[in-house]
């Protein structure tokens, strides 16, 4: 894990749940090298915690905002955590 590795723990809200967005983000991270999770949440929410350098992080937060054609992205809450080393991104 580099000195530049930071993560994030994103909460999502919109029309983002019954839309595929959990594997669209899935796919984003592959294609950026990002690690962590993605759940939905009772409350309708997106839950996320993505972990890379800071460049990819920022790339795949970006790509989250723009969403998929049946999503809609109203407001991403993001906090930064401690990482934790992990290499894959898994759906929850």
């Amino acid at each position: 894990m580099g000195a530049l590795t930071i993560r994030v723990h994103l909460l999502i809200r919109g029309r983002v749940q019954g839309v595929g967005y959990r594997w669209f983000a899935r796919d984003a991270a592959a294609g950026l090298g990002v690690a962590g999770f993605v759940r939905n949440l009772p409350d309708g929410r997106v839950e996320i915690e993505a972990e890379a350098g800071s460049a990819a992080v920022a790339s795949f937060v970006r790509e989250l905002k723009t969403g998929l054609p049946f999503a809609r992205v109203d407001e991403i809450a993001r906090s930064e955590i401690a990482p934790k080393g992990e290499k894959d991104f898994e759906i929850h």
